[in-house]
């Protein structure tokens, strides 16, 4: 990966992985469509680790923008006061249980069985599709994060897990979920902005060090800059999604929905022609 490679990569990184258009099809399409030649060697070996600091970038992110929330939440475990914070604290532990056990089961099975260019497009129209009747499907939305119940945790947290598939948005999945699960819409993209943290972080403590053993020349240093510049995207990303949900609690969903009805369509169809 050159350092133009890199730049665009990281900025549709940053962009994707918040915005609920599925960052792992995004990752898919990307070298598809710039007609990217990557070596069998750097994408068997080298390209996880890569696409995780990109990942890292954005977490970084998320702990910058939800700082103040990360304080509460972790004050809450030695205040006796602070139920409410401790409630929500294990109500994303609970939530992030089932994407991490999936993710640690089946992610490699996922990826090799989805990870076409093909089914990364069918997926993304799919997940068009999910977001648009998903919010549809539920009325207006008036509970807390504080207000689920841990049953509920676990709901949005197993919808969380269809991102294993590339196509289907991480961020998309747990919002529509926590839609679902009587979420105003502000409130159902900061639990989904909260719980894509942990998941990252775990992500990079396993793959992160594999780039420092790759032995690759500038690997490493490109990729650090890369989730530099993945973090500056996604912050920006993170900005405009909760302004976004907090004015629009009808239709939040269409232009995302809308799309991955046309990035969807238009790959498939430069496929066949």
């Amino acid at each position: 990966m050159d350092i133009i490679k890199t730049i665009v990569f990281a900025i549709i990184q940053g962009i994707t992985e918040l915005f609920p258009i599925s960052s792992v099809a995004h990752g898919v399409l990307t070298p598809y469509v710039f007609h990217w030649n990557l070596s069998p060697v750097f994408l068997k070996e080298h390209f996880l680790p890569y696409v995780v600091m990109l990942h890292l970038g954005t977490a970084v992110a998320l702990l910058v923008f939800f700082w103040r929330d990360w304080i509460d939440l972790i004050r809450s475990i030695f205040s006796g006061d602070a139920k409410m914070n401790r409630k929500v604290l294990l109500l994303l532990i609970v939530a992030t249980l089932p994407a991490a056990l999936i993710g640690v089961i089946f992610e490699k099975k996922l990826t090799m069985i989805f990870s076409s260019v093909t089914s990364a497009s069918i997926f993304l129209i799919v997940n068009g599709f999910f977001l648009y009747f998903g919010e549809k499907m539920q009325s207006r939305g008036t509970k807390e994060i504080k207000d689920l119940s841990y049953g509920q945790a676990v709901v949005i947290g197993l919808f969380q897990s269809l991102a294993l598939i590339p196509g289907f948005s991480r961020s998309g999945s747990s919002m529509t979920a926590g839609f679902w699960m009587g979420l105003k819409h502000e409130a159902s993209a900061k639990m989904s902005m909260l719980l894509a943290t942990p998941i990252i972080l775990g992500a990079s403590i396993l793959e992160v060090p594999k780039l420092a053993k790759s032995g690759t020349h500038g690997l490493l240093p490109m990729s650090l800059f890369g989730g530099v510049l993945a973090g500056v995207f996604a912050y920006i990303s993170v900005w405009i999604l909760m302004k976004w949900f907090k004015t629009k609690e009808i239709n939040a969903m269409m232009p995302f929905a809308i799309y991955c009805w046309v990035v969807g369509a238009l790959i498939l169809i430069s496929r066949f022609i």
